[in-house]
């Protein structure tokens, strides 16, 4: 390995066995990461790439997964000759890891401030005081706002993006020489993303860090990485500099990939149809307490006097930050968590229902959540997860019946229904994604909330489910809240658009026409941080 390289990785295969059988995942990879460099790893769900970060740092289950070939070069050391004590040592200090689903991976158990500082206790000694400023420090890097009040917060307070901006903290908080990250701007709004790409670029440059970057989104290569390798089906099918892959693609996969991109064809909107969705001042607040006897001393305004309509067949699409309160959104009005103010659905008053009285609205109205591994059972198959819903709407039908629902729900998702019987731990996040959306389809609602529901996609398979969900609402004249930080995915989707921030409504209207002509700065903002250059799509300007 020459003294430029920080990591030489050489004909690596990777297999896992189960049941007797062995199936080959990575097929005979090598590339090279150099010093102070950036390379991508692009490819669609299943095609390797997180298996072959996770074979780096060896956090693969061992002995279901094995090596049939192959060396990891790094430090002069072969890592898969290591023993796990000084493995214990390379990670997290010389090589950490931002993983895809936040929630999985940070511990509900403990804070914020103590899951850092465990890191800083293991590889560097740090305590208290020392400990603490230098988790501040990271939390103000990655963009955590008001680091100091989120250092007491666990997991589950915080959102989706803010989880995320968390692992990256932790996985900078040693400074180390090699940075794995697997999808690691997935769950942010597209101004955070921009300020951590931008974060990573200024460590790699200080810290001469070597990044291996892992992602769906071509255009996030395009600005932080020097080298790509694009993968598929394990195998590694073209590498070369960002300019020759995006400029002169060789192989045809490579080029399928450059050319996807969500098709803008949203449904029209209907201004004549009936409302399916009416909220009026909806608030959901979330008291601050403090003190031995949790006095109430302020409130998190996460939606904070929200009016919306929504007719059937229309797709509102809802946008903004992390923290903006989207989310909080969605499920007030799914009566998951407790709103003031009234919610009309289909022209039914649903607030102050009861569970029982709800359950009959249920089959109607369903939900995509953001992070699938969370919400997916893991003690469950895939046939029974998605059966469920059927079970308990449909007690009647028989499970024949129920067999082909779900067959035909993995269908329309592409995905092999041969795998039904599989655990959701044995599919990739993209996958993972894929069932949750059969999940909420199979039912035939008519009205659903999809929470980021193709931010773990690569680009070809979000271009399919775009062309998915537009065609079954379409057939089935259904109406979605979309909400999303990936702004190309919502423009090929809404017909109307809601901008929120803070929890209030920054702007709002016909969708198209907000693209073209947003008319507050924090909307053109959000908006130049998504469409830039020549690649907005059409009929989006620019800002």
């Amino acid at each position: 390995m020459s003294e430029e390289t920080c990591l030489s990785v050489r004909d690596l295969s990777i297999a896992f066995r189960s049941g007797g059988h062995e199936t080959l995942a990575v097929d005979r990879i090598s590339f090279d990461i150099v010093k102070g460099e950036c390379m991508a790893l692009v490819g669609e769900s299943g095609s390797g790439k997180s298996v072959t970060a996770l074979s780096i740092l060896r956090l693969l289950p061992y002995p279901a997964a094995h090596h049939p070939s192959g060396s990891i070069q790094f430090g002069g050391k072969d890592l898969l000759k290591l023993n796990e004590k000084q493995m214990r040592a390379v990670r997290g200090d010389d090589i950490s890891i931002v993983f895809q689903e936040p929630m999985t991976s940070l511990n509900p158990l403990h804070t914020i401030e103590k899951q850092i500082g465990e890191i800083l206790l293991l590889h560097r000694g740090l305590t208290g005081a020392a400990a603490r400023a230098r988790t501040l420090e990271v939390l103000t890097q990655v963009g955590i706002p008001d680091p100091e009040a989120r250092l007491k917060s666990y997991p589950h307070q915080l959102s989706g993006g803010q989880r995320q901006r968390v692992m990256i903290a932790m996985a900078l908080a040693n400074e180390p020489d090699l940075l794995i990250a697997d999808e690691p701007t997935t769950a942010l709004d597209v101004t955070v993303q921009a300020r951590i790409i931008a974060l990573l670029k200024e460590l790699q440059d200080r810290l001469n860090m070597s990044l291996l970057f892992i992602t769906h989104d071509l255009g996030i290569v395009r600005k932080i990485a020097q080298r790509v390798c694009v993968m598929k089906d394990g195998k590694i099918v073209e590498k070369g500099t960002v300019e020759n892959i995006f400029n002169a693609p060789q192989h045809p996969y490579t080029r399928a990939l450059l050319n996807a991109e969500p098709r803008p064809d949203p449904a029209p909107p209907q201004p004549n149809a009936p409302m399916m969705l009416e909220t009026k001042e909806l608030k959901v607040w979330f008291p601050i307490t403090r003190g031995f006897m949790r006095k109430v001393v302020g409130y998190v305004k996460a939606c904070d006097g929200l009016t919306i309509e929504l007719r059937k067949g229309e797709t509102l699409g809802v946008v903004g930050e992390s923290g903006s309160g989207k989310s909080t959104l969605g499920r007030a009005i799914l009566r998951l968590i407790s709103s003031d103010g009234p919610i009309a659905f289909m022209g039914n008053d649903l607030q102050g229902l009861k569970f029982k009285e709800m359950r009959p609205y249920r089959r109607n109205m369903q939900i995509v959540f953001q992070d699938p591994y969370g919400s997916l059972s893991p003690r469950m198959s895939v046939a029974d997860i998605i059966k469920e819903g059927l079970r308990v709407h449909h007690p009647d039908m028989s499970e024949r019946d129920r067999d082909a629902r779900v067959i035909q729900a993995l269908c329309d998702v592409g995905l092999n229904p041969d795998t039904r019987f599989r655990f959701p731990h044995e599919f990739s996040g993209g996958q993972r994604q894929r069932i949750a959306i059969a999940r909420a389809l199979v039912l035939e609602p008519s009205f659903i909330v999809l929470d980021e529901p193709t931010s773990a996609l690569d680009m070809l398979i979000q271009a399919q489910m775009v062309d998915l969900l537009r065609d079954l609402q379409k057939r089935h004249n259904l109406t979605y809240l979309f909400i999303s930080h990936d702004l190309r995915v919502v423009a090929a989707l809404a017909s109307r658009l809601l901008v929120m921030r803070h929890g209030q409504v920054v702007e709002s209207g016909d969708a198209a026409e907000l693209f073209r002509n947003p008319k507050t700065d924090y909307t053109r903002a959000l908006f130049a941080a998504a469409f830039n250059l020549e690649t907005a799509p059409e009929g989006v300007v620019a800002q």
